[in-house]
């Protein structure tokens, strides 16, 4: 049976997708889920016009993760922090402190979610973080954690 997907489904497709699935899971999960409905003549130029917008809103947005990394490839973020005289941090330094000082360093706003921290952050020093922006645009970002 050909369906035209209404939600994302895993392994099966993206919204606006146009499948072609076995009778029994059309009528026992895609329909009462509505999570899709037959393909017909209007509903596949709809579906089309679905793709399209959803190709473009990505285009954007890889676009726009772009224009962003480009100002913060090479960038080096001071933090400070309250540090021993070995040089630990009393703590350490969180995705919250990180996406702060780079607000306060270079005026971009990041979410917590795009910033990847492998391990934490204790002592003073270069640390190297991962920074994705977009499923396609990821770089690391230079960190120099100073004693307050």
């Amino acid at each position: 049976m050909k369906l035209i997907l209404t939600a994302d489904v895993e392994e099966l497709g993206q919204r606006g997708d146009v499948v072609d699935v076995s009778d029994g899971y059309a009528r026992n999960f895609l329909l009462p889920k509505k999570k899709g409905v037959p393909a017909s003549e209007g509903m596949l130029a709809q579906a089309e016009a679905t793709r399209t917008a959803r190709t473009e809103a990505d285009r954007l947005a890889k676009e726009a993760a772009e224009n962003v990394a480009t100002q913060l490839v090479g960038t080096r973020v001071v933090l400070a922090a309250q540090a021993s005289d070995e040089g630990q941090l009393y703590g350490s330094v969180s995705v919250a402190d990180v996406v702060e000082g780079v607000k306060r360093f270079t005026g971009i706003e990041l979410e917590k979610t795009q910033i990847e921290v492998a391990k934490p952050i204790k002592a003073i020093g270069l640390h190297e973080i991962q920074v994705k922006l977009h499923e396609q645009v990821e770089f690391p970002l230079t960190l120099d954690i100073i004693p307050a």
